[in-house]
């Protein structure tokens, strides 16, 4: 037996234009039609937009406090913050995330079990880096370095060497990462070193990206200064994060090799609106305003020349509550149904899920959420995670507002 959703409007996420007066049946997790309006439909959301369920590239659901490195609070707290984020992102209309470090397993079994409610999570596991680079955690002063919390999270596993990077990424694939994540440039409030080094050697990077491809999968790369970028793109990195100082001959070079960009304006927005009151440092505004400056112009640099363009929000925190806030940043570059696409579409060929979701098409998962408004008129609407009233994953309601909607 089906179940029958009645749409007011549908955008199916393939860059069609919008489609009036439809009904989407599923039957299980899968979608059997997308065709004419039904009059027997189970979930009426006449008067609303129903979209694909939206993907975040870029999360960090276990970095739930920058100032605790695991050793500060029980980890049930921590635990529980983690469970509250992935809720919150279910709530704000996102069923599928890639976790860009920090995860492993443990959390995305936990939801795949129906323990915690969640989003689809894609671990990368601990973030692969240099000794004293963008991820290395340590202390200037000291040398201990936390192993994290097995089964939960650990953000980092500092290497040095080719040897040491196979072993650190053959322990995220034991933790459960479903892709590789490593630092090839510094980063905006790192103490030890600056926005635009260069990290990891092309032998560490290339047996990253060979360890990922023995197990049929890929490397993604925080990536802000062109020389790291180049050097993964060499390497065979297949997703750049942030991608800040991308330029034109690079971009051109990036679309000719299948490469992505996964531009992360929400964070650089937030820290650069709101830098005081979170404590950072008055010493990195300036670079945070030209990494964010540098992310839009890069965004349009990779768009023109044909290179894939994700959707990542990057946020950090207990709350994490803007994951939407990331359409509205990119709808001012891309147009809405850009966003829209990027978020959708674009974020499931990204993350190797292109057959099975990102658009409402027969045979893929049943991921959608209605929400309350026309986006292409208001794509604001999708930094207030109460106008998204319903969300399906895999073919379950598993949040619905409607009857609150006026």
């Amino acid at each position: 037996m089906s179940t029958v959703v009645r749409c007011g409007a549908l955008i199916d996420g393939t860059g069609a234009e919008p489609r009036r007066d439809v009904s989407i049946a599923f039957e299980g997790e899968r979608i059997s039609e997308v065709g004419t309006a039904s009059s027997r439909a189970e979930i009426d959301c006449t008067g609303l937009t129903v979209l694909p369920g939206l993907i975040d590239a870029h999360t960090h659901l276990g970095v739930v406090d920058v100032a605790d490195d695991g050793t500060k609070n029980p980890i049930a707290v921590t635990a529980a913050r983690m469970f509250g984020v992935a809720r919150r992102a279910l709530d704000a209309g996102f069923t599928t995330v890639r976790d860009a470090g920090g995860v492993d397993g443990g959390l995305a079994k936990a939801i795949e079990l129906g323990l915690v409610d969640g989003p689809r999570v894609l671990p990368s596991g601990p973030i692969i880096c240099q000794s004293g680079g963008h991820g290395d955690l340590r202390s200037q002063w000291m040398d201990h370095h936390h192993a994290g919390l097995p089964g939960l999270v650990r953000l980092s596993m500092p290497c040095d060497g080719a040897d040491a990077v196979r072993a650190a990424a053959r322990e995220a694939f034991r933790s459960g990462a479903t892709q590789l994540k490593v630092c090839v440039s510094g980063g905006i409030i790192s103490v030890s070193d600056h926005t635009e080094d260069t990290q990891l050697t092309m032998d560490e990077l290339a047996a990253a990206v060979s360890e990922a491809a023995a197990r049929g999968t890929y490397v993604m790369a925080h990536a802000h200064g062109l020389q790291g970028i180049r050097n993964a793109l060499d390497a065979g990195v297949r997703s750049f994060e942030h991608a800040s100082f991308l330029d034109e001959p690079t971009a051109a070079a990036m679309a000719a090799a299948g490469a992505a960009i996964v531009p992360t304006l929400t964070v650089a927005h937030l820290m650069v609106e709101h830098g005081k009151e979170w404590g950072v440092p008055d010493w990195s505004h300036d670079s945070l305003v030209r990494v964010s400056e540098g992310m839009e112009r890069a965004t349009r640099v990779a768009y023109d020349a044909g290179v894939r363009v994700g959707s990542g929000s990057d946020l950090l925190g207990p709350d994490q509550d803007r994951r939407g806030l990331e359409l509205v940043l990119k709808a001012r570059l891309l147009g809405a149904m850009g966003a829209i696409e990027s978020a959708t579409r674009v974020n499931a060929e990204i993350l190797g899920l292109g057959d099975d979701t990102g658009t409402l098409e027969p045979g893929k998962r049943a991921d959608l959420i209605a929400v309350d408004g026309d986006p292409l008129d208001e794509p604001a609407l999708f930094d207030d995670p109460a106008r998204v009233v319903l969300v399906v994953k895999a073919g379950r309601v598993v949040k619905d507002t409607r009857a609150l909607v006026d």
